[in-house]
């Protein structure tokens, strides 16, 4: 049987959520499509989306949909169908929904694609029975129908975080692009496995909004290693020889 949907109610009035807010910017850059853009907005559009929805920690070459990339920058699909496609790819899936709990992975969808914090505990709750209930298409389609996110993005708007000015606050909290995309339960068993963070450098920032290469495993570094080594060593040799013969101290 099928559980009901819980009820919930904001927990304050209309500053109700904390979030991020630079002092003199209530406006936060919005991507749409309203305007019919050039190329080039176009894929400045897709490019937000990703870092939306992704996180900056997840702008891989590897995670891109160009299927979907090409048909929201030829209008055949509007911004509101290419967030659906993000949210249900195989990527997501896997790096997001499978690696967290229902309530983690509630409070980040939230986050991503209605641009807010949660009103408080009993949302994660309603929203993670929503999933367990309608599974990952159920619950990514109610998200993307719901009232609240057509009328702050509608059809043509990428999702972005919503500034809540809090009254007697300067700012407030950081980006949800700095919220790991998995919890401390995860971390620790990626931890048990070997794996040291301690050491694992970030992007520099002119690389940060580009396209980023996976790291490639120690033994492809190894061989590439061997393979550029080794193809500069005998192509030095055929030169060497080469003058060497027009010297007459050589035969070849």
């Amino acid at each position: 049987m099928a559980l009901s949907k819980l009820e919930y109610t904001p927990t304050s009035q209309n500053q109700r959520v904390t979030n991020f807010h630079v002092p003199g910017d209530e406006n936060p850059s919005r991507f749409t499509t309203d305007n019919i853009p050039d190329s080039g907005e176009a894929k400045e559009i897709t490019r937000a989306a990703y870092r939306q929805i992704f996180n900056e920690q997840q702008m891989l070459a590897s995670n891109r949909l160009t299927v979907l990339e090409s048909q929201l920058e030829s209008g055949q699909i509007t911004v509101r169908d290419f967030i659906r496609g993000l949210l249900l790819s195989p990527t997501f899936r896997e790096r997001n929904y499978e690696p967290n709990s229902n309530y983690r992975f509630a409070r980040m969808c939230l986050q991503r694609v209605l641009g807010r914090e949660a009103y408080n505990d009993r949302e994660v709750l309603s929203l993670s029975i929503t999933l367990a209930t309608k599974g990952l298409n159920g619950f990514v389609d109610d998200l993307l129908s719901s009232d609240e996110y057509l009328d702050n993005f509608g059809e043509s708007v990428v999702p972005f975080q919503r500034n809540r000015i809090l009254p007697q606050h300067a700012s407030g909290e950081v980006t949800f692009s700095h919220m790991p995309r998995y919890g401390a339960d995860y971390l620790e068993k990626l931890q048990d496995l070997g794996y040291d963070f301690q050491k694992t450098g970030s992007p520099g920032l002119a690389a940060r909004w580009d396209w980023q290469k996976p790291p490639y495993p120690v033994g492809v570094q190894i061989l590439g290693k061997v393979l550029a080594y080794g193809g500069a060593s005998f192509f030095g040799l055929i030169a060497i020889s080469t003058i060497l013969s027009w010297f007459g101290l050589l035969h070849l």
